[in-house]
């Protein structure tokens, strides 16, 4: 099982795990907020500190990914032309994070932020841990 955490009050990353819901046909990813129980059980397992908030993570056989590799590596698990961009991976992580980073310390301000996580409709519900 692939599981992304996100910050489920921001913007930007609904809009992103929208998309991957979209082009994720056989249902490989589940999702979790980082504010959810099962979010922060794995931030305190995995010992993360700083600013994982402001990445998406990515759990994988009992490993996590952040940022851009995190990204990167959900794209390949939906198959299909999203696959395709894991090409990137060969760009240097500080190069891909620089960029990463530089979104995610504008999120707020270029897409906003809602006052709570998001709750999933009945029809997506079986996709997100709690």
């Amino acid at each position: 099982m692939y599981v992304v955490l996100f910050d489920g009050v921001c913007n930007l990353c609904n809009g992103a795990v929208n998309w991957l819901i979209d082009h994720d046909p056989k249902n490989v990813l589940k999702f979790a907020s980082l504010q959810s129980n099962y979010g922060q059980q794995i931030v305190a397992k995995h010992k993360l500190q700083g600013e994982y908030l402001n990445t998406i993570l990515l759990v994988e056989d009992d490993k996590v990914y952040e940022r851009s590799t995190a990204v990167l590596r959900a794209l390949k698990h939906i198959g299909g032309w999203p696959a395709l961009l894991y090409v990137f991976i060969v760009v240097p992580v500080f190069i891909r994070n620089a960029v990463y980073n530089f979104v995610a310390r504008n999120r707020y301000k270029w897409f906003g932020k809602m006052d709570a996580c998001r709750i999933p409709t009945p029809e997506l519900k079986a996709k997100f841990l709690d």
